[in-house]
């Protein structure tokens, strides 16, 4: 009876925490949506020549993330397109990270992902909640990049802002390129493109729309969660041990 009992509250209690990670919000709530962002204005980040990661690579993967404001002035619209993909490593993922590539070209100093609600990477983003998810965090929302073929993606993101001063503001930003296990294999400043009606998008090379497909969270990121909630699972079997010493 009384192993039956413990059993019983550490499925509860195990329960519970699977409930919270998949419901999980930054500390200070939601991401909010942005208004206001200035008609015309846009920004583009655009993969250097060469790889900041040293393995083997046929040269760098190519490609860039374009944006501009959306339909009056609510959310960001963006156009992604990258090519020359690594053949193995996938699938890849792309965020805003929140400081800018250095002079010297180092990814690793353009720190985390724009979180401005201090959500963290894990457990990974629910593409069904991008509310929930980090700002930056473009292909966790959005899809990530499966095989080694040219994609490109269209999508507009509710949660990113191009009203200089704003949490959400990107365009002081940079964009890093990764593996799925978050190794960093390139990176870029944006750079801001002046409200004066053109496109920020480069000439002949906006790509096609089409829907991103969400696929599978990173393997490190999954440990993570399961980390998680094997640690919080554990106290309801211990709590209900003692009670019936």
């Amino acid at each position: 009876m009384r192993v039956s009992s413990i059993i019983t509250l550490s499925a509860i209690g195990t329960s519970s925490v699977l409930a919270q990670s998949n419901n999980v919000t930054g500390q200070l709530g939601d991401a909010p949506v942005t208004t206001g962002n200035p008609i015309g204005k846009g920004a583009i980040a655009t993969l250097p020549e060469n790889a900041f990661w040293e393995g083997s690579l046929n040269g760098n993967v190519k490609g860039h993330v374009s944006a501009k404001s959306g339909a009056g002035g609510n959310g960001i619209d963006y156009e992604v397109a990258f090519s020359n993909l690594p053949t193995e490593g996938g699938p890849f993922i792309y965020h805003i990270h929140v400081a800018p590539v250095p002079s010297d070209g180092n990814c690793t100093s353009t720190l985390g992902h724009l979180d401005q609600t201090i959500r963290g990477e894990d457990p990974p983003c629910d593409s069904s909640r991008p509310a929930s998810c980090q700002q930056g965090d473009l292909s966790g929302k959005y899809g990530k990049i499966n095989g080694s073929a040219p994609f490109t993606a269209t999508f507009h993101d509710p949660y990113t802002s191009l009203v200089d001063g704003d949490g959400a503001y990107f365009g002081n930003r940079s964009l890093v390129f990764h593996f799925s296990n978050k190794t960093r294999i390139s990176c870029a400043n944006f750079t801001v493109v002046q409200a004066n009606g053109t496109s920020p998008y480069p000439t002949g090379t906006s790509p096609a729309k089409v829907s991103p497909t969400s696929t599978s969270v990173p393997v490190t990121g999954a440990g993570s969660a399961l980390s998680v909630v094997k640690n919080l699972a554990i106290a309801p079997v211990v709590a209900a041990f003692l009670a019936l010493l």
